[in-house]
């Protein structure tokens, strides 16, 4: 359910998304336990220390300021999660990005979308194949969505222009990398749209790629993966797709081309094979719409967890992903108690809250 938020209210949700230690996951849960976020950033301190870590820094009023103006400047929009013009697809994600900024016609955010994305050094038959794709689905109604990286993304980019392009970046929405793809950008901020979870004037590094790619992959009906290496980016979008219950397709090759060996595992591993527009268009045919995302934030009743409950959840935690629940079933305890606790190990840093509903520790 949608709700709008005052500008007293988006500071809030801006500061606490800025928050030292506060991921989708931690965002989501403070949300659910407290109403408000002006709550939440008030009760963090005392959460912290509980976890085992003092002194946790809070996003200050001047950061958030900043960003307002630094945002507006570039005529960017911020829109939180729970706002009416929020992407209906990036909603429905469980929990979706508390924030967004986008730059460009917004309306393109909440129609039919296709993703593409691929090598950043990609072969000139795979750079054709990606933008001729693209301007096929353009044309038929669909938007299409990438990284902005050479290669595959920019020739996708450059194929969904006529008709429409969203643009996602892993720094903030002003961040253009690589350079040379400058003057695509300015296209693309014109014409398309152009998004991203992060502040404006952030240079992006190699931990906020993924977060891009799920936001790719969650914008998006499908996923086609034109030419990728293993171990590619392009190859955690797709498993981000399928994980998010996206259509994954993947465009065969050669095999001794090697970057052919992640489209290829891909068909190997159940995704649809792409041969041309008309596959993707198949694979859509009968996938029913995002259903609106049924996530009210208003406080609901927790167990505060005691010493001893939180210390036995942290001791239950490794490297490998768990799942909350089976945390729930391990413990014997209430599953509030159990959730606020990992909240508080998250605030430490002494817990990952993932997407999923999976858990590990840092």
């Amino acid at each position: 359910m949608s709700q709008a938020l005052s500008d007293a209210e988006r500071r809030d949700w801006l500061r606490l998304a800025r928050t030292e230690n506060v991921g989708p996951v931690t965002f989501d849960q403070l949300l659910q336990r407290f109403g408000t976020a002006g709550k939440a950033l008030a009760a963090l301190p005392d959460l912290a220390r509980r976890g085992g870590r003092g002194g946790l820094k809070l996003a200050g009023e001047a950061q958030v300021d900043k960003e307002l103006a630094d945002g507006a400047a570039l005529g960017a929009r911020l829109i939180a999660a729970c706002e009416p013009a929020f992407p209906q697809a990036l909603a429905a994600l469980d929990p979706p990005p508390p924030l967004i900024w986008a730059r460009g016609r917004v309306e393109l955010l909440d129609q039919p979308s296709v993703a593409i994305v691929g090598a950043r050094v990609a072969s000139a038959a795979g750079q054709r194949f990606a933008r001729g794709i693209a301007a096929e689905l353009g044309q038929s109604g669909h938007v299409i969505v990438s990284g902005l990286a050479r290669g595959i993304d920019a020739a996708a980019h450059e194929g969904g222009l006529p008709t429409g392009t969203v643009a996602v970046l892993g720094g903030g929405v002003d961040d253009i990398y690589p350079p040379q793809n400058a003057g695509l950008y300015a296209r693309i901020a014109e014409t398309g749209c152009v998004v991203s979870e992060s502040e404006p004037g952030r240079a992006a590094v190699a931990r906020d790629f993924p977060r891009r790619n799920r936001i790719i992959s969650g914008l998006s009906r499908a996923v086609v993966v034109v030419e990728a290496e293993f171990r590619s980016g392009s190859l955690i979008t797709a498993r981000l797709a399928a994980e998010q219950g996206r259509e994954v397709l993947a465009v065969p090759g050669s095999p001794l081309d090697p970057r052919a060996k992640g489209t290829n595992d891909l068909i190997r591993q159940g995704a649809a094979l792409c041969e041309g527009a008309e596959d993707v268009l198949r694979a859509l045919e009968g996938l029913r719409g995002f259903r609106e995302a049924d996530r009210t934030y208003g406080a609901r009743p927790t167990s505060d967890p005691d010493d001893a409950l939180r210390e036995a959840v942290c001791a239950l935690l490794s490297p490998t992903p768990v799942s909350r629940d089976e945390l729930v079933r391990a413990t014997g305890a209430p599953a509030s108690a159990v959730f606020a606790a990992l909240v508080e190990l998250s605030l430490a840093g002494r817990a990952d809250l993932q997407s999923g509903g999976m858990v590990a520790a840092t």
